[in-house]
Formats: C-alpha cells, sequence, structure tokens
C-alpha cells in the first residue's frame, strides 16, 4: 500500500504541476493582455489560485516521496494537496486526475497497515 501511496503521490503531483503552470501562466496572461469578451476572464481568487498552483504540486510529490517511510506524514501531506486542489480549482476535466489520484494516494498511506518506524517524529 505504500509503494500505491509513493507511485500515486508522485504521478498525481507531476500531473498538479501541468495544471499548476497553466493556471499560474493563465493568470499572468490574463493580467498582462486583458480579458477577451467572451472567450477568456480572469479567475475570481487570482492571489489564491497562484499559491495553490505553485504549493500542491509539492505537497504532492513530498508527500508521496514520504509515504514508504513516514506514511502518515506522506498521507497528511497528500490530502492537504488533494484538499487545496479541489478548493481553489474545483472538480473538473483537468483537475480531475489530480486531486483523485493525490487523494487516493493519501488514503493508501494512511490506512498502511504497517506501523512507521518507531522513531522520534523531530
Amino acid at each position: 500500500m505504500r509503494n500505491a501511496a509513493l507511485l500515486l503521490g508522485v504521478i498525481g503531483g507531476v500531473l498538479a504541476l501541468i495544471v499548476g503552470f497553466f493556471i499560474y501562466g493563465y493568470t499572468v496572461f490574463i493580467d498582462e493582455y486583458g480579458e477577451i469578451d467572451g472567450l477568456a476572464y480572469q479567475v475570481d481568487r487570482v492571489g489564491l489560485s497562484r499559491t495553490v498552483a505553485f504549493v500542491a504540486p509539492l505537497l504532492a510529490i513530498a508527500g508521496g516521496g514520504m509515504a514508504r517511510i513516514r506514511a502518515l506524514w506522506g498521507g497528511a501531506l497528500l490530502l492537504v494537496s488533494a484538499g487545496l486542489m479541489l478548493y481553489a480549482f474545483d472538480f473538473g476535466v483537468f483537475t480531475m486526475f489530480p486531486i483523485g489520484m493525490t487523494a487516493l494516494g493519501g488514503i493508501f498511506a494512511i490506512a498502511a497497515g504497517k506501523p512507521d518506524e518507531p522513531k522520534s517524529h523531530f
């Protein structure tokens, strides 16, 4: 289960990275050149969209990488990443796979049967 969480987290993070590039670039393009009536409008929460476009892929890739050794921490990061993407970008045709993969990876990591190594967390 930890290997599946690692794989889903990293792949979901890479897909989120692609979506994040597009969303950040789109908001910058609209700021620079203006809205196009009937075709392209600025998003409602530009700052939130740009922040999540940067942070969510980082959390997903880091959470996926941590899923084998620190499943609880990795799973939490994956679920936070999926939640941020769902809140900021909504569920759509381009976001369904990054959100789904990171959420499923987070669930797998947290539900992993083998407990974490008995080490101090700090």
